[in-house]
């Protein structure tokens, strides 16, 4: 098998324009290296010296055993990016030091994230998801793209750039508000409330009507606007295949539920809508010649989401901490473009850390984290719109906890930089055999 410098398959029928970008062959999507390679992106994620402060510390655990290790950080890049390129890895992921792609023998790909609705939302302070309707949106996301994307306009070893990460669509983990009583509950005269409003009122003929489904305490609409908390009526669960089965059969049952239920669809599909093409656009507007990866879903969004995503972006991205992938990249190929799960990880019980805190499936041994990721990445790989998948993360998290807690074998290399070699050969197998595996997937019928 005939390889680019990038690593991507060596294909005749195929030419590179000098960028990455998506292609499709016999119902299967892959990616296109610079070289006109067909290329899976098989990345890990958090590749950086100065990975993890231990929470409430300015102790960098790795960073110290990586300077008595190498000395220097030019040092520490090399044998690092030779290292990846050795598992047959050819992407430094998220939260990476993007020097290390260009730092070893072998050329590795960057897929940086430009946290467009994040630095929005913290720079607004008192919104849990980015108001879109903000006047001022679009001009924060426009000059954030200008200052993270410009400058790599040019680069031919950027695959793309995600929006953001793991923003909060509907009910999951984080808490049960739907995105419509977050916006309805924005202090009053912001932008976002005006517009949940007036979706409201647009749909129902006259107040009564709402408050049948809704049981606010207001008596009109403009008193619902000074309300400072509205309530949901109802809880909805997670999306998800059996999720969403159940909701079925709950608003079947319930025609007063059924409404509360379209109300929260309609809104989040115009805020989607609006998000992925305004963030899109501010994106391309500063760097027309790479792709746009998506915006790292941390779960599965309402269906509306994924159609939205669909409309706007090259590539959607998601994170999937599950044994077993297929389904939700199943719900993902509804929208008809290809994905990259931009994170997944087992962690090993063997390894003496807590893993009292993150995401994932906990696992006896480093053996049966090997044989996770190959099960997983298999299943994967059967996937026609798969282009890519992300391990998370590196090097192990400090058993003191990083900033959020978290304190799990997630390494490829523990917190000393010593190798998992079982995890790291098993990688090294399924990496290499990725792209055979892929050509053969039976496309999706949507």
């Amino acid at each position: 098998m005939r390889r680019t410098k990038w690593g991507g398959v060596v294909d005749d029928d195929l030419s590179g324009n000098g960028f990455f970008r998506v292609t499709e062959r016999d119902g299967v999507f892959w990616l296109l290296d610079p070289d006109g390679g067909r290329f899976l992106s098989k990345g890990v994620n958090t590749v950086r010296f100065d990975q993890d402060h231990v929470v409430g510390t300015e102790r960098v655990p790795y960073a110290e055993a990586c300077r008595s290790k190498y000395g220097e950080l030019p040092i520490w890049r090399t044998a690092v990016s030779d290292r990846l390129a050795s598992w047959q890895f050819n992407t430094v992921g998220c939260w990476s030091d993007e020097l290390v792609a260009i730092s070893g023998s072998q050329l590795l790909a960057t897929t940086p994230t430009a946290a467009l609705g994040a630095s929005f939302r913290l720079h607004r302070r008192d919104q849990i998801f980015p108001d879109v309707f903000d006047p001022e949106f679009s001009a924060h996301i426009c000059a954030s793209a200008e200052l993270r994307c410009r400058h790599r306009r040019n680069d031919p070893g950027l695959l793309g750039t995600f929006i953001d990460n793991e923003l909060y669509w509907s009910p999951d983990w984080r808490g049960t508000d739907e995105l419509l009583t977050l916006f309805l509950n924005l202090p009053p005269h912001r932008a976002g409330k005006i517009a949940a409003l007036a979706g409201l009122q647009a749909h129902y003929r006259d107040f009564a009507q709402f408050n049948a489904v809704w049981r606010t305490q207001a008596r009109s609409w403009e008193e619902l606007g000074r309300i400072e908390h509205v309530l949901a009526p109802f809880v909805r669960l997670r999306p998800g295949v059996l999720n969403d089965a159940l909701e079925t059969k709950a608003n079947l049952a319930n025609p007063v539920r059924e409404a509360f239920s379209a109300d929260c669809d309609a809104f989040v599909a115009v805020v989607a809508d609006k998000y992925f093409e305004l963030c899109v656009a501010a994106i391309k507007a500063a760097d027309p010649n790479h792709l746009v990866l998506g915006s790292r879903f941390g779960y599965q969004p309402p269906a509306s989401v994924i159609a939205a995503a669909g409309r706007h972006l090259d590539v959607i991205s998601f994170n999937c901490y599950d044994f077993e992938p297929g389904p939700l990249i199943d719900a993902y190929a509804a929208a008809g473009k290809p994905c990259l799960i931009s994170e997944f990880s087992f962690r090993g019980d063997d390894a003496g850390l807590p893993n009292t805190r993150g995401a994932g499936p906990r696992l006896a041994t480093q053996l049966d984290r090997a044989r996770a990721f190959e099960g997983y990445v298999a299943a994967a790989l059967g996937k026609a719109n798969l282009v890519g998948y992300h391990w998370f993360e590196h090097a192990d998290q400090p058993a003191q906890g990083r900033f959020d807690g978290e304190d799990s074998n997630y390494g490829t290399v523990t917190i000393d930089d010593r190798v998992y070699d079982a995890l790291t050969q098993t990688m090294t197998r399924v990496n290499a055999a990725a792209e055979r595996i892929h050509a053969a997937a039976v496309p999706a019928l949507i």
